[in-house]
């Protein structure tokens, strides 16, 4: 396919980046079932869609499935190091895909390539963080009557947009695709987990079996991050603000305790909140010798970067993706991929297999949302419960996965208030 519109790093990876993007796409059995019902239905026929995603094999194929739907497709990357130089190449050459991502880019470059997909003038919106709907509503609000829709993927973004909807700003329907089951209780819990693990190994190839693993946040993310490091021997330590939630992690066997407790005592720090300044400068100040800390939150405003680079009297890069900073009193701490997502920085990011799930929402919630336009109003809606259900249906079929039905006289019998024990 001719090339297309694009700003990336090196047209030459072409071929590599669809070596990876089919590699990928071997574990995405339910996203590659709805490409193939979308290349026969084209249910997204002239419909523009502006997406701002961690540019990856993985999400190349989703992009493949939206064009074969029939979609007009823009793509910039949702973090600045996360891009995958050769899926990018090989969207715009083989995939007929406009991508402006070149992993490393610098901020005025980031945000020069989200105005980019947003001179696509969208029709559907696709994020991962709110950086588009962003955007749009507060510099290029020219482009907010012809949205049909926009649909966020993470939890940070999610939260962003019902305060918008709170305040009453939010300029046309989004649909919380990180509020599905098949994504949040899979792709954050299970997804996170592995490859923000994977993410610290990679960048220090530290033994976590018997260190202290503080684990920032007991959502969905925070949980399969501390269950994937006592897997590995860690003695887990887990930090919360909600009650509920800090009361889950004691009883699921975790130690709970306060940053200011968990400083002295851990050996690496993974931040997983949403919220900003989790570890400040005061927990800099007791942190051990050698103490590594990370973030697989989706921006790198939770580790207080600014207080720890104040500190420092040094730093230098030990390995890629570690930064190393010699404090006043000669302490060291080493700070992985500067702060951001650990799991897309220095690892891959979530295996195919999870994001085959995430991605088939995406997908799926697009062609809802074109479906259904003309009666969605301006507010965060969640994922309808079918689309849920089918994604689990089909992808317990890919896996060989036989369930139980209910029978008539039981299904009666869940319904029913009349019939007795």
């Amino acid at each position: 396919m001719a090339d297309t519109a694009s700003d990336i790093k090196d047209p030459s990876l072409a071929a590599a980046g669809v070596r990876r993007i089919e590699w990928a796409d071997r574990d995405m059995p339910v996203l590659r079932g709805i490409r193939e019902r979308f290349a026969i239905e084209r249910p997204l026929e002239n419909i523009r869609i502006s997406a701002c995603l961690h540019v990856t094999s993985e999400t190349a194929n989703l992009m493949r499935t939206l064009r074969a739907g029939g979609a007009e497709v823009a793509l910039c990357a949702s973090n600045p190091l996360s891009t995958q130089d050769d899926a990018a190449a090989a969207l715009v050459a083989e995939y007929g895909v406009a991508v402006y991502a070149i992993c490393g880019e610098d901020d005025d470059t980031y945000y020069r390539h989200i105005n980019a997909v947003a001179d696509h003038r969208p029709h559907i919106t696709m994020d991962d963080g709110a950086d588009v709907i962003g955007v749009i509503h507060a510099t290029r609000r020219d482009l907010l009557d012809s949205v049909i829709a926009g649909l966020e993927e993470t939890t940070t973004g999610v939260i962003r947009l019902r305060a918008m909807q709170a305040d009453g700003v939010l300029g046309f329907p989004v649909i919380a695709v990180n509020e599905a089951q098949t994504k949040h209780l899979f792709d954050n819990r299970y997804g996170t987990g592995q490859s923000a693990v994977d993410g610290i190994i990679r960048a220090t190839n530290v033994l976590l079996a018997g260190r202290t693993f503080v684990v920032a946040g007991y959502g969905w993310c925070g949980r399969g991050l501390a269950e994937r490091a006592r897997g590995m021997g860690a003695h887990v330590v887990v930090l919360e603000v909600d009650p509920l939630r800090a009361l889950q992690a004691a009883m699921d066997g975790f130690r709970v305790s306060t940053m200011a407790e968990a400083a002295p005592v851990g050996d690496i720090f993974c931040t997983a909140t949403g919220d900003k300044a989790v570890i400040r400068g005061e927990h800099f100040d007791t942190m051990k010798d050698g103490a590594i800390v990370a973030n697989a939150g989706h921006f790198n405003v939770e580790i207080d970067i600014p207080a720890l680079r104040q500190r420092a009297t040094a730093s230098s890069m030990p390995r890629p993706f570690v930064e190393q900073f010699t404090l006043a009193d000669g302490r060291t701490i080493n700070l992985l991929a500067d702060g951001r997502l650990v799991n897309l920085t220095a690892a891959e990011g979530h295996p195919a297999s999870v994001m085959d799930m995430s991605f088939a929402n995406q997908a799926l919630s697009t062609e809802y949302a074109v479906r259904n336009a003309d009666t969605l109003e301006n507010r965060v809606y969640v994922v309808p419960p079918e689309i849920d259900e089918e994604i689990a249906r089909l992808k317990l079929a890919a896996m060989g996965i036989q369930i139980d039905v209910l029978s008539d006289d039981q299904r009666r019998y869940l319904e029913s208030w009349t019939e007795g024990t």
